[in-house]
């Protein structure tokens, strides 16, 4: 009874909680914060400096006592007390406006697919030392495939494709469960790295991650339709030193990124080939769902659909669709209480 009334005053948090960026959703509100997740750190007092954005700026260009770190790596948490402290400041900023009495909010994390019991943990603990009064986990396809509204709970096949910073989840979702999966640990990041490597092979060029993910956001393409635009890029010459300034094409852009887009796709397929016939018909019927900022990337619904022969949808606002999934799920937990993970704490007791 006392949990009910909490929850009745409480600003009750649905989290994306991406190698890239972080989202916060709050009930009755919407989505409200929505920044990188980076965090800058005076190492010399262990003081908090900048988070999301603002730490975003600083990356690169930091003296030796500050430094500008990305705490999760391949969707997991990598640095535990930074990832705690950047949740902290999150938390914060929505409890702040806040008057008077406030209970700690529950909260709700979206979290990738086949991560391990440690690793579960670690993004409870985080939550709950942030300042969570209740930390209930989702596994990301499960909420985007609910952001977008899809039919989760009906007897028939979903095939939801969730592109992150870090990760890549590949879900058949059937009667609010995952049938048929796969979690690859590549994402937006890795095609970052693809064009850092090949303008370091093709041009002795070193460009940095801004730079990179600049060029696959202006000019990346996995899909040849003839058209070539062109943009310039800087960096350090590997061999003088000195800054220099090259021209690269789409169409170098996209040889960089076959062989990672390749992997995604012949995994697709892969997911696709281990899913009971009778769910196979329906998402041939439906077609397949893509998701997260990965989705965005130019040419990668008809990279798929070549291979797949099936229709690929690319679902509203694609970068938002895990958040608005845990913010859903937030709005009626009880009912929706059956797509969550179990925690770590049930397991232990056997539930």
């Amino acid at each position: 009874m006392l949990n009910n009334l909490f929850s009745r005053f409480s600003h009750d948090l649905g989290i994306d909680l991406g190698t890239a960026n972080t989202l916060v959703y709050v009930r009755d509100k919407g989505i409200v914060i929505n920044e990188p997740s980076v965090v800058a750190i005076n190492t010399k007092t262990n003081q908090v400096l900048a988070v999301g954005e603002a730490a975003r700026r600083m990356v690169g260009k930091t003296p030796g006592h500050i430094v500008a770190t990305k705490p999760l790596v391949d969707g997991v948490i990598s640095d535990f007390e930074v990832t705690e402290k950047m949740l902290k400041y999150f938390i914060d900023q929505v409890q702040r406006p806040a008057m008077g009495f406030a209970p700690r909010p529950r909260v709700v994390v979206g979290i990738p697919l086949g991560v391990t019991e440690v690793e579960r943990k670690a993004v409870e603990d985080a939550a709950l030392n942030a300042g969570a009064r209740e930390v209930y986990l989702i596994e990301e396809p499960m909420a985007a495939a609910i952001g977008a509204r899809l039919p989760i709970q009906e007897a028939s096949g979903t095939m939801i494709v969730d592109i992150g910073g870090g990760t890549t989840e590949i879900a058949v979702i059937s009667l609010g469960g995952v049938v048929s999966w796969r979690s690859l640990r590549i994402g937006g990041n890795k095609l970052d790295q693809d064009i850092i490597q090949y303008a370091r092979e093709q041009y002795n060029l070193l460009v940095g991650e801004r730079s990179a993910e600049e060029i696959k956001l202006k000019i990346g393409t996995v899909w040849d339709d003839g058209n070539v635009v062109e943009t310039r890029v800087r960096g350090r010459d590997l061999i003088t030193g000195l800054p220099r300034e090259v021209t690269i094409t789409s169409k170098q852009v996209y040889d960089a990124l076959q062989r990672t887009v390749r992997q995604m796709v012949e995994n697709i397929k892969a997911t696709i080939e281990s899913t009971p016939p009778e769910l196979v018909a329906d998402i041939y019927e439906r077609g397949i769902v893509l998701s997260g900022g990965g989705a965005l990337l130019r040419g990668l619904s008809n990279a798929i659909h070549a291979e797949t022969h099936m229709v690929v949808h690319v679902t509203d606002d694609p970068l938002t669709a895990v958040v608005r999934g845990t913010g859903i799920v937030l709005e009626d937990l009880n009912v929706m209480k059956n797509v969550l993970v179990m925690s770590s704490d049930d397991q232990a007791v056997g539930i």
